[in-house]
Protein backbone atom coordinates (compact mmCIF):
# COMPACT_ATOMS: atom_id res chain seq x y z
CA UNK A 1 0.00 0.00 0.00
CA UNK A 2 0.75 3.37 -0.57
CA UNK A 3 0.83 4.71 2.40
CA UNK A 4 1.47 2.03 5.00
CA UNK A 5 2.00 3.36 8.60
CA UNK A 6 1.47 7.26 7.78
CA UNK A 7 -0.17 9.69 10.22
CA UNK A 8 -2.47 11.79 7.42
CA UNK A 9 -4.50 15.16 9.02
CA UNK A 10 -7.40 15.76 6.44
CA UNK A 11 -9.05 19.64 7.13
CA UNK A 12 -12.35 19.99 5.27
CA UNK A 13 -12.61 15.95 5.75
CA UNK A 14 -16.66 16.05 5.81
CA UNK A 15 -16.68 17.50 2.30
CA UNK A 16 -16.87 15.88 -1.10
CA UNK A 17 -13.32 16.07 -1.94
CA UNK A 18 -11.67 15.99 1.86
CA UNK A 19 -14.00 12.94 2.39
CA UNK A 20 -12.89 10.85 -0.99
CA UNK A 21 -9.32 11.59 -0.11
CA UNK A 22 -9.83 10.35 3.22
CA UNK A 23 -11.18 6.88 1.82
CA UNK A 24 -8.43 6.61 -0.71
CA UNK A 25 -5.81 7.25 1.67
CA UNK A 26 -7.34 5.07 4.72
CA UNK A 27 -7.30 2.47 2.09
CA UNK A 28 -3.80 2.94 1.28
CA UNK A 29 -3.13 2.14 4.69
CA UNK A 30 -3.05 5.92 6.67
CA UNK A 31 -4.25 6.47 9.82
CA UNK A 32 -6.47 9.29 8.69
CA UNK A 33 -7.62 12.24 11.06
CA UNK A 34 -10.66 14.48 9.99
CA UNK A 35 -11.12 17.98 10.74
CA UNK A 36 -14.40 20.07 10.05
CA UNK A 37 -16.81 22.40 11.29
CA UNK A 38 -19.47 20.17 11.44
CA UNK A 39 -18.99 16.75 13.26
CA UNK A 40 -21.79 15.01 11.74
CA UNK A 41 -20.10 15.76 8.47
CA UNK A 42 -16.35 14.11 9.21
CA UNK A 43 -18.11 11.73 11.60
CA UNK A 44 -19.88 10.16 8.50
CA UNK A 45 -17.12 9.82 6.39
CA UNK A 46 -14.83 8.02 9.72
CA UNK A 47 -17.59 6.05 10.30
CA UNK A 48 -17.48 4.53 6.84
CA UNK A 49 -13.74 4.33 6.67
CA UNK A 50 -13.98 2.36 9.77
CA UNK A 51 -16.38 -0.01 8.37
CA UNK A 52 -14.02 -0.90 5.82
CA UNK A 53 -11.66 -1.95 8.52
CA UNK A 54 -9.67 1.76 7.99
CA UNK A 55 -8.48 4.05 10.77
CA UNK A 56 -10.32 6.77 10.91
CA UNK A 57 -10.79 9.63 13.60
CA UNK A 58 -13.16 13.26 13.41
CA UNK A 59 -12.74 16.31 15.52
CA UNK A 60 -14.58 19.06 15.11
CA UNK A 61 -12.47 22.47 14.05
CA UNK A 62 -13.09 25.50 12.69
CA UNK A 63 -9.98 26.23 10.62
CA UNK A 64 -9.73 29.83 10.65
CA UNK A 65 -9.55 29.57 14.80
CA UNK A 66 -6.20 29.52 15.03
CA UNK A 67 -5.69 28.45 18.39
CA UNK A 68 -8.31 25.69 18.12
CA UNK A 69 -6.77 23.98 15.15
CA UNK A 70 -3.14 24.63 17.30
CA UNK A 71 -4.68 22.20 19.94
CA UNK A 72 -6.22 19.85 17.31
CA UNK A 73 -2.65 19.07 15.87
CA UNK A 74 -1.16 18.75 19.40
CA UNK A 75 -3.71 16.19 19.97
CA UNK A 76 -3.14 14.33 16.97
CA UNK A 77 0.31 14.27 17.33
CA UNK A 78 0.10 13.11 20.71
CA UNK A 79 -2.58 10.65 19.39
CA UNK A 80 -0.24 8.98 16.79
CA UNK A 81 3.06 9.83 17.88
CA UNK A 82 3.47 12.32 14.49
CA UNK A 83 1.91 13.90 11.60
CA UNK A 84 3.65 13.00 8.18
CA UNK A 85 0.41 14.16 5.78
CA UNK A 86 -1.14 17.09 5.41
CA UNK A 87 -4.46 17.55 2.80
CA UNK A 88 -6.18 20.68 3.06
CA UNK A 89 -9.64 20.49 0.98
CA UNK A 90 -11.20 23.32 3.45
CA UNK A 91 -14.00 25.21 0.91
CA UNK A 92 -13.88 28.51 -0.10
CA UNK A 93 -17.16 29.27 0.05
CA UNK A 94 -17.25 31.01 -3.27
CA UNK A 95 -20.44 32.98 -4.74
CA UNK A 96 -20.36 33.06 -9.28
CA UNK A 97 -22.04 33.91 -11.86
CA UNK A 98 -22.01 37.53 -11.42
CA UNK A 99 -19.73 39.74 -13.06
CA UNK A 100 -17.23 41.61 -11.40
CA UNK A 101 -18.41 45.08 -11.87
CA UNK A 102 -22.02 44.15 -10.47
CA UNK A 103 -20.58 42.48 -7.58
CA UNK A 104 -20.53 43.68 -3.91
CA UNK A 105 -16.68 43.67 -1.85
CA UNK A 106 -17.91 41.56 0.37
CA UNK A 107 -19.38 38.67 -1.99
CA UNK A 108 -15.58 39.13 -4.34
CA UNK A 109 -13.46 39.04 -0.98
CA UNK A 110 -15.20 36.40 0.80
CA UNK A 111 -13.08 33.15 -0.56
CA UNK A 112 -10.01 35.18 -0.23
CA UNK A 113 -10.20 35.94 2.88
CA UNK A 114 -11.30 32.74 4.00
CA UNK A 115 -8.74 30.70 1.49
CA UNK A 116 -6.17 32.99 2.66
CA UNK A 117 -6.72 32.86 6.75
CA UNK A 118 -7.89 28.84 6.84
CA UNK A 119 -4.58 27.51 4.46
CA UNK A 120 -2.55 29.43 6.41
CA UNK A 121 -3.64 28.41 9.56
CA UNK A 122 -3.71 24.82 9.09
CA UNK A 123 -0.42 24.74 6.91
CA UNK A 124 1.50 26.87 9.37
CA UNK A 125 0.29 24.80 12.53
CA UNK A 126 1.33 21.18 10.87
CA UNK A 127 4.33 22.65 9.18
CA UNK A 128 5.78 23.49 13.00
CA UNK A 129 5.17 20.03 13.70
CA UNK A 130 6.92 18.75 10.86
CA UNK A 131 9.71 21.21 11.39
CA UNK A 132 10.45 18.87 14.38
CA UNK A 133 10.95 15.93 12.71
CA UNK A 134 12.10 16.35 10.01
CA UNK A 135 9.47 15.15 7.00
CA UNK A 136 6.47 15.43 5.90
CA UNK A 137 3.94 16.27 2.85
CA UNK A 138 1.68 19.04 2.59
CA UNK A 139 -0.76 19.15 -0.16
CA UNK A 140 -3.92 21.10 -1.02
CA UNK A 141 -5.52 21.33 -3.72
CA UNK A 142 -7.24 24.54 -5.83
CA UNK A 143 -9.56 24.80 -9.26
CA UNK A 144 -8.15 28.03 -10.19
CA UNK A 145 -8.44 28.42 -13.84
CA UNK A 146 -4.85 30.05 -15.21
CA UNK A 147 -6.78 31.16 -18.36
CA UNK A 148 -9.21 34.13 -18.25
CA UNK A 149 -12.75 33.03 -17.48
CA UNK A 150 -16.12 35.40 -16.42
CA UNK A 151 -17.95 35.49 -13.73
CA UNK A 152 -16.31 33.31 -10.87
CA UNK A 153 -15.56 36.81 -8.85
CA UNK A 154 -12.98 36.08 -6.27
CA UNK A 155 -12.55 31.88 -6.57
CA UNK A 156 -10.10 32.63 -9.09
CA UNK A 157 -8.19 35.45 -7.18
CA UNK A 158 -8.24 32.74 -3.76
CA UNK A 159 -6.90 29.85 -6.13
CA UNK A 160 -4.19 32.02 -7.01
CA UNK A 161 -3.31 32.90 -3.28
CA UNK A 162 -2.94 29.38 -1.75
CA UNK A 163 -1.01 28.97 -5.26
CA UNK A 164 1.24 31.72 -4.07
CA UNK A 165 1.38 30.25 -0.25
CA UNK A 166 2.61 27.20 -1.24
CA UNK A 167 5.24 28.01 -3.81
CA UNK A 168 6.39 30.21 -0.23
CA UNK A 169 5.98 26.91 1.84
CA UNK A 170 7.92 24.89 -0.47
CA UNK A 171 10.72 26.78 -0.78
CA UNK A 172 11.00 27.10 3.44
CA UNK A 173 10.03 23.59 4.30
CA UNK A 174 12.17 22.29 1.81
CA UNK A 175 16.01 22.07 3.93
CA UNK A 176 13.53 20.61 6.78
CA UNK A 177 12.57 17.85 4.77
CA UNK A 178 8.71 18.98 4.00
CA UNK A 179 7.26 18.95 0.40
CA UNK A 180 4.63 21.12 -0.69
CA UNK A 181 2.62 20.45 -3.34
CA UNK A 182 -0.77 21.72 -5.17
CA UNK A 183 -3.08 19.89 -6.82
CA UNK A 184 -4.72 21.55 -9.86
CA UNK A 185 -8.54 20.34 -10.58
CA UNK A 186 -10.86 20.73 -13.42
CA UNK A 187 -13.70 20.62 -11.10
CA UNK A 188 -15.38 17.51 -10.33
CA UNK A 189 -18.70 16.94 -11.55
CA UNK A 190 -19.96 14.20 -8.74
CA UNK A 191 -19.38 16.61 -5.88
CA UNK A 192 -22.13 19.22 -4.35
CA UNK A 193 -19.85 22.11 -4.13
CA UNK A 194 -19.51 21.75 -8.02
CA UNK A 195 -22.95 21.04 -8.94
CA UNK A 196 -23.78 24.30 -6.63
CA UNK A 197 -21.48 26.45 -8.99
CA UNK A 198 -23.04 24.80 -12.15
CA UNK A 199 -26.42 26.02 -10.47
CA UNK A 200 -25.41 29.55 -9.99
CA UNK A 201 -24.09 29.88 -13.71
CA UNK A 202 -26.98 28.50 -14.94
CA UNK A 203 -29.32 30.27 -13.18
CA UNK A 204 -27.67 33.53 -13.90
CA UNK A 205 -27.14 32.45 -17.97
CA UNK A 206 -30.13 30.93 -18.97
CA UNK A 207 -28.45 27.96 -20.10
CA UNK A 208 -29.43 24.18 -19.50
CA UNK A 209 -26.96 22.19 -17.16
CA UNK A 210 -26.23 19.65 -19.46
CA UNK A 211 -25.02 22.06 -22.04
CA UNK A 212 -23.01 24.14 -19.29
CA UNK A 213 -21.34 20.77 -18.23
CA UNK A 214 -20.64 19.86 -21.78
CA UNK A 215 -19.49 23.19 -22.87
CA UNK A 216 -16.83 22.37 -19.90
CA UNK A 217 -15.84 19.45 -20.61
CA UNK A 218 -15.51 20.35 -24.04
CA UNK A 219 -12.03 22.29 -23.54
CA UNK A 220 -10.26 19.18 -22.25
CA UNK A 221 -8.43 16.20 -24.08
CA UNK A 222 -10.49 13.71 -22.47
CA UNK A 223 -13.83 16.00 -23.16
CA UNK A 224 -14.82 14.71 -19.77
CA UNK A 225 -14.03 16.24 -15.91
CA UNK A 226 -12.27 14.58 -13.59
CA UNK A 227 -13.97 12.33 -10.65
CA UNK A 228 -13.67 13.31 -7.24
CA UNK A 229 -12.27 9.34 -6.92
CA UNK A 230 -9.44 10.45 -9.31
CA UNK A 231 -8.48 13.65 -8.14
CA UNK A 232 -8.32 11.59 -4.95
CA UNK A 233 -6.17 8.83 -6.81
CA UNK A 234 -3.51 11.08 -7.45
CA UNK A 235 -3.53 12.71 -4.06
CA UNK A 236 -2.29 9.55 -2.50
CA UNK A 237 0.60 8.99 -4.80
CA UNK A 238 1.94 13.04 -4.40
CA UNK A 239 2.01 11.76 -0.61
CA UNK A 240 3.64 8.84 -0.96
CA UNK A 241 7.72 8.60 -0.86
CA UNK A 242 6.75 7.45 -4.18
CA UNK A 243 6.71 11.05 -5.19
CA UNK A 244 9.52 11.99 -2.95
CA UNK A 245 11.64 13.96 -5.45
CA UNK A 246 8.30 15.82 -5.95
CA UNK A 247 7.79 19.54 -4.32
CA UNK A 248 6.62 23.03 -5.19
CA UNK A 249 5.15 22.19 -8.33
CA UNK A 250 1.25 21.56 -9.53
CA UNK A 251 -0.15 18.50 -10.13
CA UNK A 252 -3.29 18.94 -13.02
CA UNK A 253 -5.91 16.19 -12.83
CA UNK A 254 -7.85 18.36 -15.44
CA UNK A 255 -8.77 15.49 -18.08
CA UNK A 256 -5.91 17.73 -20.01
CA UNK A 257 -7.19 20.81 -19.98
CA UNK A 258 -4.47 22.62 -22.37
CA UNK A 259 -4.52 25.34 -19.70
CA UNK A 260 -2.46 23.19 -17.77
Amino acid sequence: MLLSDKVAVIYGGGGSIGGAVARTFAREGARVFLAGRTREKVEAVAQAIRQTDGHAEADQVDALDEAAVGRHVEAVAERAGRIDILFNAIGTEDIQGTPLVDMQLADFMQPIRKAAASQFITARAVALHMTKHGSGVILTITAGPPEAVREIGGFGPACHLIEGLWRGLAAELAPHGIRAICLRSAGSPDSPDFQEMVRQHVAVSGASREAYLAELGAGTLQKRLPLLAEVAEVAAMMASDRASAMTGTFVHVTCGSPAG
